[in-house]
């Protein structure tokens, strides 16, 4: 064989191969370009979603941080009547039905 033979035959492999490989290229390009549209579209749909939730919880929470703050605010006056409940009970006789019973646990 000659020597220009295998120069030209060489070139020819090394052009066929950088078409197969820019082939290649542009194949996975569209492939990834598509995925990327599909990923697109499925974070701009929980995108949506989770912006929606916490619009929600965001226009739920100053009256639930309201309603709670009234509660909390009530809770010292709670906690005295209670405590106050006991002393005033043991002057008085109990129900038949109450007696020997522990009012957490149902019995003694």
């Amino acid at each position: 064989m000659s020597t220009t033979l295998l120069v030209v035959l060489t070139v020819i492999e090394i052009v066929a191969l950088v078409a197969v490989l820019a082939l290649f290229v542009i194949a996975i390009t569209a492939r990834l370009r598509a995925v990327a549209n599909a990923l697109e579209q499925v974070s701009g749909g929980v995108l949506s979603a989770i912006q929606g939730n916490v619009f929600l919880v965001g226009a739920g929470s100053s009256i639930l941080n309201n309603q709670l703050d009234a509660i909390g605010a009530m809770l010292p006056a709670v906690a005295e009547k209670a405590e106050s409940l006991p002393s005033q009970k043991s002057g008085a006789p109990q129900p038949q039905s109450q007696q020997g019973r522990d009012p957490v646990i149902g019995r003694r």
